[in-house]
């Protein structure tokens, strides 16, 4: 299962592990469905670390999940933030899962055990990431030039049989 987020600095495909983490990823895929992430923005970005997203507000304290609250975390031991290009949930702490995630730039080792993994980037990672990587910030890590998901394109939903 992938989908492709479609940015105005390019595209970013992702694959998302539905049945290593079914609730996060059925999350996700339900929110990209909905069209729920266009138009959103990337509101913080750290080079070196990583670019947060999928909050509606673009201020990076709102979003909500498909179940009406906040979600529980699907920690997997098999699911590390070990490498550029790894797509996670971002919280406020322990089961605080709504719409944001994030995309890491290097490994954070750090995040291990505390933010769900539900994914990868299969393509863009070498060219859309590093563009978004390459933007200039303010101090409190805002992109000065906005990166906007325009779309998303979902390559085989299997919810959608459901």
């Amino acid at each position: 299962m992938s989908v492709t987020l479609h940015t105005d600095v390019g595209d970013l495909k992702i694959e998302v592990f539905c049945e290593s983490v079914p609730k996060t990823a059925e999350n996700f895929l339900a929110l990209c469905a909905s069209s729920y992430y266009d138009g959103t923005t990337f509101h913080r970005n750290i080079r070196g670390f990583m670019v947060q997203g999928g909050d509606p507000t673009g201020k990076g304290k709102g979003g909500n999940s498909i179940y009406g609250s906040d979600f529980e975390d699907e920690i997997r031991p098999a699911l590390r933030h070990n490498a550029r290009g790894i797509v996670s949930m971002a919280n406020r702490g322990p089961g605080t899962n709504g719409s944001q995630f994030f995309l890491t730039y290097a490994a954070a080792p750090h995040l291990d055990g505390k933010n769900t993994v539900f994914g990868r980037i299969i393509e863009g990672a070498d060219t859309t990431l590093d563009i978004m990587e390459a933007l200039e910030v303010d101090k409190k890590y805002r992109p000065l030039e906005k990166i906007t998901v325009k779309r998303v394109t979902i390559h085989a939903n299997p919810l959608a049989d459901q």
